[in-house]
């Protein structure tokens, strides 16, 4: 025999049209009909709220409105394709009835994942965007043991190249090269003490100058990658206070406002210093670098988290139902 859930709430005419007009077929389409009110779980009412009644059965699903041949149909596919698969035997189905009817501690972990994926992201985001601040933080200290450790991991994924990022405990906040022009501001040539070098040797010296006494030390994420993480941290924090309700940014707005300035900033400035020299030579501001990396940190955001949300609320609607129909199950 075939299970049947519908989806009601208290008060709802519709509602109780369905489910006599599931009595009335259970003769020719026996089945075990479990009512499943949506008030009774945030997941359930906010999928189902505005939709009930909704009838499932299996893979099956057909919400309001539809007719008694409507729910005929959808009754006898599911019966066929119930019998078909207990005549064949099928393994993955049996294993899916037996699983269907215990709330595993799987089920417990995923539904606990998808109710608290953005909280748990947001954590990790703040504690990758926080370290960098760590680092000296404790060199300013005289920790240079764990600061070293921090501005080695980050060196990974940054390139951490110190006129392209933010000093603190020192006279400036920036220390950009001379050639970027930008007035009444030393230059990391002046602070650091390395003249003009080869492309290497400036690299090198630059990724490796972690600062001193005059000129405070190095966060351990350049500028760019900093206004990145940042800007996604705050879209994950507001995107949490408005409840995960915002949708997804068009791709193409992604892309003219996410990808585009970030995209010509950067590579203008790289196609533009040696080894490759096509346009004329530029170094990017500190303004610019903040700008493009929180625009594109901001954006690819609000383009991603509503689509992860959107899987996130399919799993907690399948569980929350799932949920509900073994405690209905036991009770009864």
């Amino acid at each position: 025999m075939i299970t049947v859930i519908l989806y009601a709430r208290d008060d709802c005419h519709l509602c109780e049209i369905a489910k006599q007009e599931l009595d009335t077929l259970q003769n020719s389409y026996p089945h075990k009909l479990m009512v499943v009110d949506v008030e009774s779980n945030e997941d359930l009412k906010r999928a189902y709220g505005f939709d009930v009644p909704v009838i499932e059965v299996g893979p099956y699903k057909i919400s309001t409105p539809f007719t008694q041949q409507d729910i005929r149909m959808t009754l006898g596919a599911a019966i066929d394709r119930k019998n078909q698969l207990e005549t064949i035997n099928d393994p993955t189905y049996q294993d899916m009835v037996e699983r269907g009817k215990t709330w595993s501690n799987l089920d417990k972990f995923t539904y606990w994942l998808a109710k608290h994926y953005l909280l748990l992201i947001n954590i990790f985001v703040l504690m990758y965007v926080g370290f960098p601040f760590l680092a000296p933080l404790l060199q300013k200290n005289g920790l240079e043991l764990p600061a070293r450790i921090i501005y080695k991991s980050y060196g990974v994924v940054c390139h951490q190249l110190a006129f392209r990022s933010f000093f603190i405990f020192g006279e400036q906040w920036v220390y950009p090269r001379a050639v970027t022009g930008l007035d009444n501001l030393i230059t990391y040539q002046e602070i650091s003490g390395f003249g003009e070098s080869s492309l290497g040797e400036d690299l090198y010296y630059a990724h490796k100058f972690i600062g001193n006494e005059t000129a405070g030390y190095k966060v351990a994420l350049c500028q760019r990658d900093l206004a990145i993480y940042m800007a996604i941290l705050l879209f994950g924090i507001l995107f949490g206070l408005v409840g995960r309700r915002i949708p997804p940014l068009h791709w193409m707005i992604w892309i003219l406002i996410g990808l585009v300035p970030i995209g010509i900033d950067g590579l203008s400035q790289l196609i533009s210093q040696p080894p490759i020299s096509l346009l004329p030579y530029r170094e990017s501001t500190p303004f610019l670098r903040i700008l493009t990396g929180s625009l594109f940190g901001f954006c690819t955001a609000w383009f991603g988290y509503p689509l992860v949300e959107l899987t996130m609320e399919d799993t907690r609607r399948i569980l929350a139902a799932k949920y509900v129909r073994i405690h209905k199950t036991e009770i009864s």
